[in-house]
């Protein structure tokens, strides 16, 4: 039997949870612009966060760019980078009290090397119930 999305064996049937809006910047551009490097960095600090990664994919833009997006079974993380200006958007969002979104956003803005991070984080769902 699968789980519903937003439910794990923790918090079934929860419908609450933190979305985490951050955009880190002063980035190296070729960090920036690395698929590899930044699909495996996005999967890595979400595992790390105890996010249930299901899959990674991601898309290399011409001249420039990457974006990158990880379904969980918590529900998903996002990556968009602006090699150009050395920053980068990332959302990551998680359902249930498990997952913890922004400490995922930290360790990446930490292996991204990243000078400046500014996060909003929003609780979604039932509030009294949001970790």
């Amino acid at each position: 039997m699968s789980e519903a999305p937003c439910q794990t064996e923790e918090t079934v049937g929860l419908f609450a949870g933190q979305h985490v809006l951050a955009e880190l910047s002063g980035v190296s551009a070729e960090l920036l612009d690395d698929e590899q490097f930044l699909k495996h960095a996005l999967g890595e600090v979400l595992t790390q966060a105890d996010a249930t990664v299901l899959e990674v994919i991601s898309k290399k833009f011409d001249p420039q760019g990457v974006t990158v997006l990880a379904l969980l079974s918590e529900s998903h993380a996002s990556i968009h980078t602006y090699p150009e200006v050395g920053s980068v958007f990332v959302d990551v969002f998680t359902c249930g009290t498990r997952a913890k979104p922004a400490l995922a956003v930290q360790l990446l803005a930490d292996a991204l090397g990243a000078a400046h991070v500014s996060t909003d984080v929003v609780t979604r769902g039932i509030k009294e119930h949001a970790a």
